[in-house]
């Protein structure tokens, strides 16, 4: 049973395009417990995870959260090197999607109650969000912390004047560690809420706090986390985090629970009602029938939840999965051009990575003598901690140098002739 009579958190962990299966999860939470949802004192989230945070505690709708990341990964899958390829600019289209979705308070919302993970650059160290100044701010903390070095790009974003990276290189499951936080992971491991492989392999890997199973299944999941798989297994996918969040719900006695206040308020009715029930001993028999026909009735509710999503969300996902396709894309898609466009990819790649460029250049103009003052500074660092090496490396190789003179001379007697001299350093 989940221990109520404390405060209680919520933490998504970071996962790349699998965020879709934290959709799934909130969507569940929301649904069939809002009060853990309402009532959580923290929602915590890294990298993707930190999206779907943000999407549940400023009230966005699920169902186009979803229908976004799906968005995003057709749109990535439509080139021919992904999310590598370099006419995708991830950082850009999570952006316009935050500033389309959130409401224009979201940061009043948030403050004080979302925490997102972010991963200082100068030295590593991991930081969690918590205050937001303006819609902009929050925006820019969470591209901050799905911000994947190289991956993204090469000059970090930076928040309040700092720069930062992907929150999940530090701590990927914020605040995993304190007895009532509820951790939710798409990676099958230790997690509260997370997918149970078939697997009697009981080793696993702990990569910044977030549990990950060594199963052929997992594999498959993190091999898909910066690659998006088809938009039919993301939906998949985030109705597997639909059943998952409600066999946990079922597991700790939350499903058809109403909160910790209202709870007590129902069971102190009950029991000032329990002396009418017995008074009726003869209707006995009726009770247990009706009874019976609630747990048969709810538990073909809790199987009608498992086998469908919500409407809206199931709604927003299926027409999000729906190919809207021209001619010139279905020409495209042809196995012969498919081919001829494989053959030219050598002729063609330097020619939309130089477009690309050109692009991306134009819109860091505003930006260039901030980002160019982070390089220099970075780059003086460099110098000046390899300055610092090289300095104490020959300070040191002096020092013995000085040492082994001074015990030649020490060990030498005066009157000794230069060949005892030249023995005597041979030998040291």
């Amino acid at each position: 049973m989940f221990p109520l009579d404390t405060p209680w958190n919520i933490s998504f962990a970071g996962c790349g395009f699998l965020g879709i299966y934290h959709v799934g999860v909130a969507s569940c939470l929301q649904e069939q417990a809002p009060f853990l949802v309402h009532n959580a004192r923290h929602i915590y989230g890294a990298s993707a995870g930190a999206l779907t945070a943000t999407a549940l505690v400023t009230g966005v709708c699920l169902g186009e959260a979803g229908a976004s990341i799906i968005d995003v990964a057709k749109e990535a899958r439509k080139r021919f090197l992904g999310p590598m390829h370099p006419s995708f600019n991830l950082v850009k289209i999570v952006c316009r999607m935050l500033r389309r979705t959130l409401p224009a308070d979201c940061h009043h919302q948030a403050t004080g109650r979302l925490g997102i993970s972010l991963t200082r650059v100068t030295d590593g160290e991991n930081v969690l969000v918590s205050h937001f100044n303006t819609k902009e701010e929050l925006v820019q903390a969470c591209v901050c912390s799905a911000y994947i070095p190289v991956y993204c790009g090469l000059i970090p974003p930076s928040l309040r004047g700092v720069r930062y990276v992907d929150g999940g290189i530090s701590d990927n499951l914020p605040q995993y560690e304190l007895k009532n936080t509820i951790t939710v992971s798409p990676f099958s491991g230790e997690s509260d809420i997370c997918p149970r492989d078939t697997s009697t392999n009981l080793h696993e890997l702990r990569f910044t706090n977030t549990s990950i199973q060594f199963t052929l299944t997992n594999l498959y999941r993190v091999s898909r986390a910066l690659f998006p798989p088809d938009p039919v297994v993301m939906k998949t996918m985030c109705k597997q985090g639909y059943k998952d969040a409600l066999h946990f719900l079922k597991r700790n006695g939350l499903l058809n629970f109403n909160g910790p206040h209202r709870d007590r308020l129902l069971i102190a009715k009950g029991e000032e009602n329990e002396d009418d029930d017995r008074s009726d001993g003869e209707d006995g028999e009726p009770d247990v029938e009706e009874r019976a026909q609630m747990v048969q009735s709810s538990s073909f509710i809790e199987e009608h939840f498992m086998e469908n999503l919500p409407p809206a969300l199931h709604k927003a996902l299926v027409e999000a999965c729906r190919e809207r396709r021209s001619l010139t894309q279905s020409l495209s898609n042809l196995l012969p051009v498919r081919m001829a466009s494989a053959m030219m990819l050598p002729y063609t790649l330097p020619l939309e990575s130089a477009m690309s460029l050109t692009l991306r250049l134009l819109e860091w103009l505003p930006y260039v003598q901030e980002d160019v003052g982070w390089i220099r500074e970075q780059v003086l660092k460099i110098l000046q901690y390899v300055l610092r090496q090289v300095s104490r490396s020959i300070t040191q190789h002096v020092s013995e140098s000085v040492t082994v003179t001074t015990l030649c001379v020490t060990i030498t007697p005066k009157n000794s002739n230069r060949s005892q001299i030249e023995n005597s350093v041979m030998c040291l």
